[in-house]
């Protein structure tokens, strides 16, 4: 974006920053605000002290362990959270989750990260679907805009902040988001949601499930949804308005009293408006925006056997294969097979075993242009993993201790260990002190190793034109981290729960941008040369940082759950480093305070009414100012079956910037006030 541009867009967000601030304390100070109504409601607030420290989470150790056993950072997004969120898509859903960074660059396009080290492809942050990964091996990271399904479907969201390399080995460095779907058989009957507003300007879901003899469920569904385009930074169309099309199906069967199959699918089409820049040829001075359109398509499949040899014995075999194309600026079509072993066995009456072994085997087929491109353009990749876990009663039902360690061989950087080992005590059945050491790995993308980014050209001797280009590095190496972290959890009251903790992270051979050697190209025409930059593991570092999350039911109709997160980072680079901008960059895209504030209010004749606060301090590097955001939704939930909501998203300011993309990979746009009605009718 053009400095000059960029200065009057910041100017006129920092305007409002006062006003904002001021409607966000009078949030806090007075709020009596709500949020959704449900069928079949798993209200965490409306439980028990015992049911809140016995809450079964499966993310941190692969096997189901309550709360008060779990020894690391998780926040546990229910379908009761979802249904009250007023939320549309995933990326909002998170904004719920202290620690966890979520920014919006454009209409179809997000920045999410945990704990730091935010992007467009967030690398650190690895994002699973019933186990099946989806971060992006090409880019490193999430294409949010295509994790999609039927928000109804979600039993529960885990979230992870901080390392989970021991078990799902690389890439979980900074926080690990397992979203988990119900049961075919919690799921029979029909549903159909339809909604509309001025940003989602339509949307919808058909959904059927029913029971198949008597050992076989099923569900089926369609979704669609047609976003509307954001303002640029100027004023100008931001041309990324989008629309997706996707089906799918659940099938769960028990194939004798100690086998069961999980059979899943989906399929999607849609298109949606990638603003962008381009290098026209050579001898151009420079990048040029476009507004392309970008069609997308995927297919996935997946099995998942789970076999119980005995009552302390099991064991699970997850098999997937999934293909989708891109067709933006490379044009990419990737197809990965994947298959995942574990077994659990209670061992003895004090120890717990978790052990497994992974293979996946990923094709990428590019065709790149002058601007970005893959050398090689096609590449076949295998990654081999095995892990265990044991977990050991020190004093049964009060100390715990865990270790394990996940080794891992990649394509680019060969074997890499991924320790850890965790200690928690629960002094009574309301109260939990945890602590952890662990060591993740981040492994290269195929852009970090491969990937080639043209900028611009300018004369150099004799006329002969030089372009200025980034290239990848096929020796970069893993990036590191080193966490330690300290936890309490507790239920205070049969009204009050809230959960703490506190971080220290030790980064090493993190990425920088340095000089290379020049060179000599004959094509593509005119001949040229080069200047690069390539890509080095020259940056080191540390972050800590403090999470907070309560939920307190004030009174018998009126729950508010606030959240808190405080961070700060600390880079240097190495002496043989010339690189002056990625430190500041990465410490500058940190907002290193966030508050929320989350309301709900039962009204009487089946009415209630959710409030969501939020507030993101600035940006500094991209002179983002500090932003506050306001949901409201009021929903009447009529006969059990049918529910209609009236919600606003966004409401303190028509438009607003959340993240400037500075990699020049998507042009940034302006965040709109939203206003939409959905229908809900269980059939």
């Amino acid at each position: 974006m053009p400095k000059e541009h960029e200065s009057a867009v910041v100017e006129r967000l920092r305007s409002g920053a006062v006003a904002r601030t001021v409607v966000l304390l009078a949030i806090l100070a007075t709020s009596s605000w709500p949020a959704w109504p449900q069928q079949n409601p798993a209200d965490l607030t409306s439980r028990s002290l015992e049911d809140l420290m016995n809450i079964e989470v499966t993310s941190v150790s692969k096997t189901e362990r309550p709360l008060s056993r779990t020894a690391a950072a998780i926040f546990v997004i229910t379908p009761e959270d979802i249904r009250r969120s007023g939320a549309l898509n995933i990326p909002d859903l998170l904004r719920m989750v202290p620690g966890v960074e979520v920014a919006q660059i454009n209409a179809n396009t997000w920045a999410i990260t945990a704990r730091g080290f935010n992007a467009q492809f967030s690398n650190e942050l690895l994002v699973l679907v019933d186990g099946r990964n989806v971060y992006t091996p090409t880019f490193g990271g999430v294409n949010w805009d295509v994790l999609d399904l039927p928000l109804e479907d979600i039993e529960r969201i885990e979230v992870i902040r901080g390392p989970g390399g021991s078990i799902w080995g690389s890439n979980a460095v900074n926080g690990v988001i397992n979203i988990i779907t119900k049961t075919a058989a919690a799921t029979h009957g029909g549903l159909v949601v339809e909604g509309g507003g001025n940003v989602n300007q339509g949307f919808g879901t058909v959904q059927y499930g029913d029971s198949l003899g008597a050992s076989t469920d099923f569900r089926v569904f369609a979704k669609y949804f047609d976003q509307d385009r954001f303002p640029g930074l100027t004023g100008q169309d931001g041309a990324d308005g989008w629309h997706i099309l996707r089906g799918g199906f659940r099938m769960d069967t028990t194939l004798s009293p100690r086998d069961t199959l999980t059979v899943e699918g989906e399929i999607y089409a849609g298109r949606e408006g990638d603003p962008t820049t381009f290098l026209p040829s050579v001898t151009s001075p420079g990048v040029v925006d476009i507004n392309t359109q970008v069609d997308l398509s995927e297919g996935y499949i997946q099995s998942i056997w789970n076999h119980a040899y005995s009552a302390r014995s099991d064991s699970t075999l997850q098999i997937s294969y999934d293909s989708y194309a891109r067709g933006d600026v490379l044009n990419e079509n990737r197809k990965t097979f994947s298959a995942d072993f574990q077994h659990h066995i209670a061992w003895g009456d004090r120890q717990d075993i978790v052990w497994g072994l992974g293979y996946r085997f990923s094709s990428s087929h590019t065709h790149g242009d002058l601007s970005f491109s893959l050398d090689p353009a096609d590449l076949n990749t295998q990654i081999f993993s095995a892990f265990v876990q044991d977990e050991i009663a020190l004093i049964p039902d009060r100390l715990y201790f865990t270790i394990g360690t996940k080794l891992e061989h990649n394509y680019y950087t060969g074997f890499g260990l991924m320790p850890n080992a965790r200690l928690a005590y629960s002094p009574s059945g309301h109260q939990m002190f945890w602590a952890a050491v662990s060591r993740a790995l981040r492994t290269p993308a195929s852009l970090d190793t491969a990937g080639r980014i043209n900028f611009g050209e300018f004369p150099g001797p004799g006329g002969v034109p030089v372009l200025v280009a980034q290239i990848g590095n096929p020796n970069y190496e893993d990036e590191d981290d080193l966490s330690y972290e300290l936890g309490y959890r507790a239920t205070v009251t049969d009204r009050l729960s809230f959960d703490f903790t506190a971080y220290f992270n030790r980064y090493t051979h993190q990425g920088t941008t340095e000089p290379a050697p020049p060179f000599f190209e004959p094509t593509p025409a005119p001949p040229h040369e080069v200047m690069p930059v390539t890509l080095r593991n020259f940056m080191f570092g540390e972050t800590h940082g403090l999470e907070f999350a309560a939920n307190w039911k004030v009174m018998a109709r009126w729950t508010i759950s606030p959240g808190y997160a405080f961070e700060r980072i600390h880079m240097n680079v190495s002496r043989a480093s010339q690189d002056t901008t990625t430190v500041p960059e990465t410490e500058g895209s940190d907002p290193h305070v966030q508050a929320q504030l989350r309301s709900h209010v039962d009204l009487s004749r089946g009415f209630s009414w959710d409030a969501s606060a939020y507030f993101v301090n600035r940006l500094v590097f991209q002179k983002v100012p500090s932003d506050a955001r306001l949901d409201t939704g009021l929903t009447w939930q009529w006969k059990e079956k049918i529910s209609l909501t009236i919600a606003g998203q966004n409401l303190l300011k028509d438009h607003h910037v959340e993240f400037l993309d500075t990699t020049g990979a998507t042009r940034s746009t302006e965040v709109k006030r939203g206003v939409y009605a959905k229908l809900t009718w269980h059939l």
